[in-house]
């Protein structure tokens, strides 16, 4: 599999954090030859918060976490992901098949089944072999250490290109705390989660309401806020797990420790955004003088979601018709007169016409770049949107042509 030219040069250097252990293995679920399974024990103590796809069609694994998430952290927690398949829309075995799973994992750390949270992705509508998970726990439970999270980063990848990590630090009551976190995520991708599996890790001491509203807030200016190809997967979650093995309290009111936890999230997202399926452009795009944050996301997820827009951008053709277009069709509140467009810094369009000072030559220079940034001032009021996606090109239908053959 050919690497994504936007990926990172290098999965990030992630240090252990006290209370997490992990472990993986070749289970063979889909994939043969490589780790397709990731096992995370948590200590005692630990809070943990999700947010999930808001899809009607919601996997197994996905209705079991959201109903277990309020359990008390007295006794230990366990995080399992397989990948390969999604166990989504398989009727009755769907829960079976967590019930077998949750229940397995219970048995082997020894806690209660209600602190076992899995995660599934992949294909839809095929049985998950769970026999074959639970086959392997043993083997899990033995490699357990709290160095294997490069390891789990891989384990829990589909059609990605590259693992994904991310990590900040702080210091709280002259004490540093660590925040790291990894993601799965390439195709499927749009608000309301996308077909992302994201589980952060800290050692601060966090009462599991805080930390609930902490990742739901944060998750919509940064997970909320990219898309790949307007896909609303089936199995999307972000899950957050606090040790308290710092003894360093924290709660939603905290500025410094929500500020780290947004460069982590917004990190992993843009990541997932760069391992857009055959993606070629990172492409932000910014908009504002809209009447209300609504109208804005509106107008900035047209443009983001537009197929026109994404082919332009994949051909390096500075064509701004189309995010006239896509403006247009928004259904937020706009005016032709009012509207401007730039390339980054380049005026291309204002008042309702071509800028006098632009040029096609400027705005095909600017296109070849990998990182893009689209403007659109609607000249309508104060409020205002960023939106994250790629670049729509033939290695997209390539890559999903065939997923399943």
């Amino acid at each position: 599999m050919t690497v994504s030219p936007l990926a990172p040069k290098r999965f990030p250097s992630l240090p252990d954090v006290e209370g997490v252990r992990f472990a993986t293995c070749a289970a063979g679920v889909r994939y043969e030859g490589r780790n397709d399974v990731m096992l995370v024990e948590l200590a005692p103590g630990t809070t943990v918060a999700g947010v999930f796809t808001k899809s009607a069609t919601r996997a197994a694994p996905v209705l079991d976490c959201q109903a277990k998430l309020k359990s008390l952290p007295d006794e230990g927690a366990a995080f399992l992901v397989n990948s390969g398949n999604a166990n989504a829309f398989t009727g009755s075995n769907g829960k079976k098949s967590v019930e077998a799973i949750t229940q397995a994992v219970a048995d082997i750390l020894d806690i209660p089944q209600r602190r076992v949270y899995t995660a599934s992705t992949g294909v839809i509508g095929e049985a998950l072999p769970h026999d074959k998970i639970i086959d392997n726990l043993k083997s899990l439970k033995d490699s357990l250490s709290p160095d294997g999270i490069e390891a789990a980063a891989d384990a829990i990848r589909t059609t990605d290109t590259f693992a994904k990590g991310s990590v900040e630090e702080l210091v709280i009551d002259h004490e540093i705390i660590k925040i790291v976190g990894i993601a799965k995520g390439s195709g499927m991708i749009a608000p309301d989660m996308a077909t992302m599996l994201v589980y952060i890790f800290t050692d601060a001491k966090i009462p599991q309401a805080d930390l609930q509203r902490m990742v739901r807030d944060v998750s919509d200016t940064t997970f909320n806020c990219i898309t790949v190809d307007s896909d609303t997967s089936t199995s999307d979650s972000v899950m957050m797990a606090a040790t308290g093995a710092s003894g360093v309290e924290v709660n939603c009111s905290s500025e410094a420790f929500r500020a780290a936890l947004y460069d982590v999230m917004l990190d992993l997202a843009h990541q997932v955004v760069k391992d857009g399926e055959g993606a070629t452009k990172f492409v932000e795009i910014r908009v504002k003088g809209a009447e209300s944050e609504e109208d804005a996301r509106k107008v900035a997820f047209s443009i983001a979601n537009s197929p026109l827009v994404k082919t332009a951008m994949a051909g390096e053709d500075p064509n701004w018709g189309r995010i006239v277009m896509a403006v247009g069709k928004s259904g937020a509140a706009a005016d032709r007169d009012r509207l401007s467009i730039a390339f980054g810094n380049l005026q291309v369009a204002e008042n309702g016409w071509v800028s006098p000072n632009y040029s096609e030559e400027d705005g095909a220079a600017y296109m070849k770049n990998d990182h893009l940034v689209l403007c659109a001032d609607l000249g309508m009021g104060q409020s205002s949107a960023t939106v994250w996606t790629c670049d729509l090109t033939h290695g997209y239908v390539t890559i999903n042509a065939d997923y399943r053959s």
